[in-house]
């Protein structure tokens, strides 16, 4: 059985310069055709796997670029084709530039509980440096649409350390959010990604990274959302108690999963596969009853426990101090450094730790 599902709609209305998913622009391939893929996959799926949503997830992409009319036929089949009996969580991501208040009311109708809204910045000049389609009126335009429509738990999604912000900059962004009264907060520290054009003006020079300024400005972020009420249960992530998200949760607890749609990835046990990055091969294929793996990988179990324990040690719980045996030497050697405690019989990241979590998360993988 199957509890959590992920959506992957690779349509944008724009491909911005840091992004490295699968993404398309243009509209060639967002047809009905494609969402009978969809829906297709999913009713193959459901007689392989017995899907029982706990959470579902729609990424990409911008999901929220699919019309009110796409919309409805895509939602409208998956509440035909899956038992939702169970659903506790089901998330959106939306593009500011993307929603208005019909398209917003045809979410919520479809009984999506979570936006996730890819807001990144407050300063407009930042927003144009991130290649972004929307200005900061036109996401709190959209933020109010939303609430209008009646979601009452909804992500601000923000990005620090973009090329020329100042800590000034980001402490206004965050002041700002706070100031909406958003449930969670997500907020990325901007990563220069192989085959971007944020990574190739890396190496070309016109873009510096800065380590000491991202230091301050995540340190920035844990002090003022943190006495703004949010809880720091992940290292990117900050919500108001009992708005953590599930979904993300299920992963960084190992649950299985299953993605829909081109290059999504799934892991059931010990295996993990992608489908094929390519919408209108994805389309053709799924239609045609073929294959759409792209990859196939085989983990083993001290593989996959070590994966767990990395996302684990990213999480305001930790890890049980007894489970970590096979690590016990670089938590001996971590703890010596300060960046671990033990507190109640489990390991965590000391706030110092927490500037160092993906050197501690490489000890486990």
């Amino acid at each position: 059985m199957i509890r959590h599902l992920y959506f992957h709609i690779p349509f944008c209305p724009k491909l911005c310069p840091y992004c490295c998913f699968y993404v398309e622009t243009g509209t060639q391939n967002k047809t009905t055709r494609f969402l009978d893929a969809l829906l297709r996959e999913v009713e193959a799926a459901q007689a392989t796997h017995d899907l029982q949503p706990e959470t579902i997830y729609f990424g990409g992409g911008t999901p929220s670029a699919l019309t009110c009319e796409q919309l409805e036929y895509l939602l409208g089949g998956l509440r035909a084709r899956l038992d939702l009996s169970a659903l506790r969580e089901w998330t959106f991501e939306v593009n500011p530039a993307t929603v208005r208040a019909d398209k917003a009311r045809v979410l919520r109708d479809a009984g999506v509980s979570r936006i996730s809204l890819g807001v990144q910045s407050w300063d407009d000049g930042l927003l144009k440096t991130l290649g972004r389609i929307h200005d900061s009126e036109q996401a709190e335009k959209t933020y109010g649409i939303l609430r209008e429509a009646g979601f009452d738990n909804i992500n601000i999604d923000l990005m620090f350390a973009v090329p020329g912000q100042s800590v000034a900059q980001w402490q206004a962004t965050l002041d700002r959010t706070i100031a909406l009264r958003p449930e969670h907060v997500s907020s990325y520290c901007l990563t220069y990604e192989e085959d971007t054009e944020y990574f190739r003006q890396l190496k070309l020079g016109t873009f510096r990274q800065d380590d000491d300024r991202d230091v301050a400005l995540f340190e920035t972020t844990i002090d003022t959302l943190t006495a703004a009420g949010f809880g720091h249960y992940e290292i990117s992530n900050y919500a108001r108690p009992g708005f953590e998200s599930t979904h993300n949760f299920a992963y960084w607890q190992g649950a299985d999963y299953l993605g829909f749609g081109p290059s999504a990835f799934s892991t059931i046990g010990l295996r993990r596969w992608q489908i094929v990055p390519d919408t209108a091969g994805y389309t053709e294929r799924t239609l045609a009853n073929e294959n759409t793996v792209h990859f196939t990988e085989e983990l083993t179990e001290a593989t996959r426990a070590g994966e767990i324990a990395a996302f684990a040690m990213r999480t305001r719980d930790g890890i049980a101090t007894d489970a970590l045996g096979r690590w016990g030497k670089e938590m001996r050697e971590f703890h010596e450094l300060g960046f671990v405690e033990h507190r109640d019989g489990r390991t965590v990241l000391t706030r110092r730790g927490k500037l160092m979590a993906d050197s501690v998360a490489e000890a486990f993988v």
